[in-house]
């Protein structure tokens, strides 16, 4: 009885160490992939991805995160796809997609989808991203009520993408909570032609598309959240100049999405 009691003890007296270890435990590669269709070729696009790619590409060791496209035509609503996939590592990564392009079954859903002619206008694009130390797990679930999701990429001037980090895991993430935005997860790019001393990713969700603008118009009027801009730019702004700053991008999550 004594020994349990002991270990039961020593296992207490880790207990802050395991939870700055789970905070910090997502040692994943997520990979951001934009896709482009040429006109009218979307549903295609999603019938395929739907039909055979998302289930190929699990069988290959890549884990599907969320699906989404975007909500307004100005920002591609009928030709694109945005999307979001986890690997184990950039060694896995090229693994996984290596067998998965030769996989002959992807092989034939792939020629069979582009009978009536090629689907993508051109490459996708895609950012492979680490978690940032404050960002939570990406919640594979589906919401009981209707969301939208929001992607924001923050570019910053050189040398300050440490000093928006601190912000956000100081203030920003509290202050989005307090006006009603739930997270899904931070990124920040791992190659450098990528922006991975300059760039910030992440998403959002809201209610509405109505309910993103109004959450951040409070958010940004909140007396706390004025000081701690004010107290984080002192030595200027940390954000490039708009239009290149900050981007938004408001998505709807496709019916196939393990997030939606």
């Amino acid at each position: 009885m004594n020994r349990i009691i002991q270990l039961l003890l020593l296992a207490l007296s880790f207990g802050p160490i395991c939870i700055e270890q789970s905070q910090a435990a997502d040692s994943k590669v997520y990979e951001l992939r934009i896709y482009v269709t040429n006109e009218g070729k979307l549903d295609a696009l999603l019938a395929r991805f739907r039909d055979h790619t998302c289930k190929l590409l699990e069988k290959h060791g890549i884990e599907n995160i969320g699906y989404w496209t975007p909500i307004e035509e100005a920002d591609g609503s009928k030709n694109t796809l945005i999307y979001v996939v986890a690997h184990q590592s950039r060694e896995s990564a090229a693994a996984g997609w290596k067998s998965f392009s030769g996989d002959p079954e992807w092989q034939a859903a792939r020629k069979a989808s582009e009978v009536a002619g090629k689907i993508l206008a051109k490459p996708p694009e895609s950012i492979f991203m680490a978690a940032t130390e404050y960002s939570p797990l990406p919640k594979l679930a589906i919401s009981d009520t209707p969301c939208v999701f929001e992607l924001r990429t923050y570019n910053t001037e050189p040398g300050k993408l440490e000093s928006l980090h601190q912000r956000f895991k100081m203030h920003t993430m509290a202050l989005f909570s307090k006006h009603g935005m739930s997270h899904l997860a931070y990124w920040t790019p791992l190659d450098e032609a990528k922006g991975a001393d300059t760039k910030l990713i992440y998403i959002l969700s809201h209610p509405s598309k109505e309910a993103g603008m109004a959450a951040f118009a409070a958010f940004r009027k909140d007396p706390e959240w004025i000081a701690a801009k004010e107290a984080s730019e002192k030595n200027g702004p940390l954000t490039l100049s708009q239009p290149e700053g900050v981007k938004s991008v408001y998505l709807k999550a496709v019916d196939f999405s393990p997030i939606r």
